[in-house]
């Protein structure tokens, strides 16, 4: 792709640039991309997502690598109708902010977002309201269970459970449901590690071709070693974005199942942590820019003092 990654290329190796000339948009016809502008919104976005939690697998993307993802996806699902099967990381409402603060001049035409988190969902559906936001809505859900009928969708993203301890099959799980959310007719986007010196992303990939292969679903491309994150055991592993296709006159599959198999379950968020949540609910509504009363204590000045 020759978006906004071959232009960062170019400010590594010492381009020059002003900060308006740094980044454009794989097609001609789109206008080159205000960085600063670009890294702002995120920066409003990550300001208002709910920290992870590790013991979900949780763990967020780098914010310089959220704003490349957000461009590309964006561009991928340019007016189409996008499920995110889950998103802690908030590309979803990166991918809707930017279009709508016309940073993007393309973007799918409505997102939805599939989270059992209650604090994600409730983020991003303040977020929405707070920014007038139409095409953006999130649902709380958990991929345990059966997707409801009807609503389809063009193409799916999902970052989830990377299955370094179950080969793969937590990854399985959140790309089954986004192949149902498109009716085994459309695309995904699954991020993925991905990295050279270590065995278990090599075999969870294998695993996750091998699932999308019986499904219906080829693998149209794949980009290599794309983001970073926030993980104090392994900061330096990274993650691909892996892209699924379905097979022309993929046929359509049986009714969607809630998933009770221990094989599949087993270790689904790391090795002995098995689903025992349905949801995470939120306590009380938090304003995640601002900090939580219980992270400090007031010392006050001696009043009596002359």
């Amino acid at each position: 792709m020759t978006g906004v990654l071959g232009w960062i290329g170019g400010i590594v190796r010492g381009g020059g640039q002003q900060p308006e000339q740094l980044v454009q948009s794989a097609p001609q016809e789109r206008r080159r991309v205000d960085l600063r502008k670009a890294i702002n919104a995120v920066s409003d976005v990550v300001q208002n997502r709910p920290r992870p939690l590790r013991v979900f697998d949780q763990i967020h993307m780098k914010t310089g690598d959220m704003v490349l993802q957000s461009e590309m996806i964006a561009d991928w699902a340019d007016g189409k109708r996008l499920a995110f099967i889950g998103d802690g990381d908030a590309i979803s409402v990166c991918v809707a902010y930017l279009r709508a603060r016309d940073v993007l001049n393309f973007g799918p035409s409505h997102i939805t977002v599939f989270d059992f988190d209650e604090r994600t969902v409730e983020a991003v559906m303040n977020f929405a309201d707070r920014e007038r936001i139409a095409n953006l809505d999130a649902r709380l859900y958990n991929v345990l269970d059966a997707m409801e009928p009807g609503e389809l969708f063009d193409c799916f993203y999902t970052n989830p459970p990377w299955g370094a301890s179950n080969n793969g099959e937590s990854v399985n799980v959140f790309v089954e449901r986004g192949m149902e959310a498109t009716g085994h007719a459309g695309e995904g986007v699954v991020v993925i590690a991905d990295d050279d010196d270590l065995d278990w992303p090599k075999q969870v990939l294998a695993s996750v071709q091998g699932f999308a292969a019986r499904q219906g679903f080829y693998v149209s491309r794949m980009q290599r070693k794309l983001h970073e994150y926030h993980l104090d055991d392994a900061p330096e592993l990274k993650s691909c974005n892996l892209y699924l296709a379905a097979l022309p006159g993929n046929p359509a599959r049986a009714a969607s199942v809630g998933i009770t198999d221990p094989a599949r379950l087993e270790h689904f968020y790391g090795l002995s942590q098995e689903p025992r949540v349905r949801y995470v609910r939120a306590r009380k509504r938090l304003d995640y820019g601002v900090a939580h009363e219980d992270e400090y204590e007031l010392e006050l000045l001696d009043s009596g003092r002359e």
